[in-house]
């Protein structure tokens, strides 16, 4: 075998190799979906996982209801944040995200979920409703309501 051969075929098994992990890498990647209601009061983050499963937190930047004093299984903190993750009851605790931040128009700006508009990840399921936002796992039935004026678990 020649010296150039040898060095051809290094070179393909490389540029074979680098595809490998590139496509395993992107088959693994984070996706993550950012949206605000309409009023803008509500701001939601979903991620889907390294591993594949969703979840979704919301906040919301005024708030008539009062968040309970503990948090849920799947919240690691007291809170306001409500959040849904894939094969888990809801909880309301602290999701550490500066999910308004992204309304600046300099960071791109937050698309709003119009009425009536869905958003999904996973199994994760978010839609924008005249009276809030709702986000539903279509695997469990578990869900999470949320507006200025009121918050539900189920």
């Amino acid at each position: 075998m020649t010296r150039r051969h040898t060095l051809a075929l290094i070179a393909a098994a490389t540029a074979a190799a680098v595809a490998a992990l590139g496509s395993a890498a992107s088959a693994h990647a984070q996706t993550y979906d950012y949206f605000q209601s309409p009023s803008g009061n509500i701001g939601c983050e979903m991620i889907k996982s390294d591993d594949g499963t969703g979840f979704v937190t919301c906040k919301t930047k005024d708030h008539a209801w009062v968040a309970p004093s503990t948090s849920g299984s799947d919240c690691e903190f007291a809170g306001s944040d409500l959040k849904l993750s894939q094969g888990k009851a809801p909880c309301v605790g602290v999701w550490p995200s500066q999910i308004f931040l992204l309304q600046d128009p300099q960071y791109g700006g937050l698309q709003t979920l119009d009425y009536g508009q869905t958003r999904s990840i996973g199994t994760i399921t978010c839609t924008s409703e005249p009276s809030g936002v709702a986000c539903t796992d279509s695997i469990t039935g578990h869900f999470f309501r949320v507006s200025r004026e009121s918050y539900e678990l189920g």
